[in-house]
């Protein structure tokens, strides 16, 4: 038996559901209260100097469907899930310009989709395509990139790239240390523990 129990409840991390950005767009949003789907997400909003979701902006459902004043910050999302955004109450879609929607509304206007990624040596990972969420916590893990020819996945594949908790922004591009590079996957599957490595080693390289 390894030295460390494992906190009850806590889930390893190649079972956490990770999602990318892209399949979270366009779920319902559904309160839990009321039985029923109340918006739609039309953005995921993501902070890249913090490293978490910041919420949602939302469409309205049905023949009249467009964009909603409100939005969901993520404090009030009671789960993500692959097929639906869970709330306790559609009264936490928030129109009334608190602090926490309002930065959400500021920030939907950024976004790291496109942006370069490149090592603090000077290296091209590649283009970023897509973020990867945690859905049960709402922290971006890392992102889907378009890879660097040299660094391209088996077949074509795209590369799945860790990044610290917080993250270092130049323009458009993205600044990750080199000593990621190891941990980059060309699969979701045990993503979420390359992660965890990754992360790890920063922290005891720091320490």
């Amino acid at each position: 038996m390894s030295g460390e129990a494992e906190r009850p409840g806590t889930p390893h991390e190649e079972d956490r559901l990770l999602l990318r950005a892209t399949e979270v767009a366009g779920l319902p949003v559904v309160s839990i209260n009321e039985g029923e789907a109340v918006a739609d997400v039309k953005d995921v909003v993501y902070n890249p100097d913090q490293g978490h979701l910041l919420g949602f902006t939302l469409n309205k459902r049905g023949f009249l469907r467009g964009p909603m004043k409100a939005v969901l910050p993520m404090d009030s999302v009671a789960a993500i899930g692959r097929d639906a955004v869970m709330v306790t109450d559609s009264s936490v879609c928030d129109d009334k310009g608190s602090p926490l929607a309002d930065e959400v509304r500021t920030s939907a206007g950024r976004n790291v989709v496109g942006n370069e990624v490149l090592t603090d040596t000077g290296r091209r990972l590649g283009t970023v395509t897509d973020i990867v969420v945690a859905a049960d916590r709402g922290e971006v893990l890392g992102y889907e990139l378009q890879g660097d020819s040299k660094l391209q996945g088996q077949g074509g594949r795209p590369l799945f790239l860790p990044i610290p908790v917080t993250l270092a922004v130049s323009g458009t591009a993205l600044m990750v240390p080199a000593t990621v590079e190891p941990f980059i996957r060309d699969d979701l599957s045990g993503f979420g523990a390359a992660v965890e490595e990754f992360r790890a080693q920063l922290s005891g390289s720091s320490s």
